[in-house]
């Protein structure tokens, strides 16, 4: 087991910090994304400009740009109808080194820009580059900084509410108790679910925040059982992730009177990450959404088949940059923010569309522990909604 598993039985022992570079700010400036269309691509030739860190002091940098940079790679590849030539510029991992080589990208002749991973470079470069119709395809998760010329392509909780959300409505267990930490990370989800709720149909019958610390977990979940009885709850929607607060609820809860059984556990992270996380019994039956397994699969064995090597977590996303650039220039000839939202793509993890507000939407499947194993209880949808939804 992992020492966050370790330290259940610890009261002593403070929990490890939940990676918040996942789950930033929601709210989004700037409005929507200009309607203007991008320069048209020169005969059936993309010429791509990639920011990536590589040679940031950062650990663990170098190996994401690595890959982003053969996924990206890869994806050129398989496209047909268009070429993509793929040039890669230097950040080091700086917002203002970003925002000059996306300027020099540009006088290069780029068409679109990839990149870069972090979203204070991602809203440099998209004031760097405002001026010259250049779209930037950004492998930030931050919608703070989506809009004008900037999307984001990471994977955020707004897209795992919706689907989540909208599932549990529709199985009748919109009836909601929901439980965020007090933090950056907590309210931009809580703000999703409530979002997500809004739209469905489904009902939030009491929101629960808690400190996060071991001793804020401790505290609070005599309340969230409190509030779910209370309320006739049928669903409890719990944000955290496995490095963080996650493997304390499941097993306080139940031993505090939660019957999950009767009240389905739904999360906003991945619960098979990492794979322990499956054996806990208050999670037992419970509901988180993933990417579409069989899509991420193909993907992970083509790259492997290339290039000797599993792909980095996030190396997904540099392939669905291209093919979202290729794809379009193929059929618009042109990359301009209008054009790169009027269809939907077959990335990496599945069928996504960039949406007029510089976000994205991904196709995901919902997922059930059942034995401590993944159970595929809805898959992930093969096409989206109309643009714009």
């Amino acid at each position: 087991m992992i020492s966050a598993f370790r330290a259940l039985r610890n009261p002593a022992r403070v929990l490890g910090l939940l990676v918040v570079t996942a789950f930033l700010a929601a709210c989004q400036v700037g409005g929507g994304l200009g309607g203007g269309s991008g320069p048209r691509v020169s005969g059936q030739t993309v010429q791509v400009a990639m920011l990536l860190p590589m040679s940031s002091t950062q650990g663990g940098d170098a190996i994401v740009s690595r890959g982003l940079e053969n996924a990206a790679r890869l994806a050129a590849a398989e496209l047909s109808g268009v070429t993509v030539e793929i040039s890669v510029y230097d950040t080091a991992g700086q917002a203002a080194t970003a925002a000059n080589v996306a300027r020099e990208a540009v006088r290069d002749g780029a068409d679109v820009i990839l990149g870069p991973l972090r979203s204070d470079a991602a809203a440099a470069v998209g004031v760097a580059v405002a001026g010259s119709n250049v779209s930037v395809l950004s492998f930030s998760n931050n919608t703070e900084v989506a809009g004008g010329n900037v999307f984001v392509l990471g994977h955020t909780f707004a897209n795992t509410a919706t689907r989540m959300v909208s599932y549990a409505a529709q199985r009748g267990s919109g009836n909601i108790v929901l439980v965020h930490a007090s933090n950056l990370a907590g309210e931009v989800a809580r703000d999703s679910v409530r979002s997500a709720a809004a739209r469905s149909g489904a009902t939030i019958a009491a929101t629960i925040p808690y400190e996060f610390s071991q001793t804020g977990v401790i505290n609070v979940v005599p309340q969230v059982v409190a509030a779910v009885r209370e309320n006739g709850s049928n669903g409890l929607i719990l944000t955290s992730d496995s490095a963080g607060a996650l493997p304390f609820f499941a097993q306080l809860l139940p031993e505090n009177g939660l019957d999950t059984d009767a009240v389905q556990v739904m999360g906003l992270t991945r619960w098979d990450i990492p794979p322990q996380t499956l054996e806990f019994a208050g999670l037992q039956g419970g509901w988180f959404a993933l990417p579409d397994p069989s899509a991420t699969a193909d993907f992970e064995a083509r790259y492997q088949g290339r290039y000797g090597e599993a792909p980095h977590n996030l190396a997904a996303l540099g392939y669905d940059a291209v093919r979202a650039a290729g794809e379009t220039a193929a059929s618009a000839g042109r990359l301009g923010a209008a054009d790169l939202t009027a269809g939907e793509f077959q990335g990496a993890n599945g069928v996504f569309r960039l949406l007029a507000d510089g976000t994205i939407s991904r196709a995901m499947a919902i997922a059930q522990i059942t034995d401590n194993q993944v159970a595929i209880i809805d898959p992930a949808p093969r096409r989206l909604s109309a643009p714009g939804f």
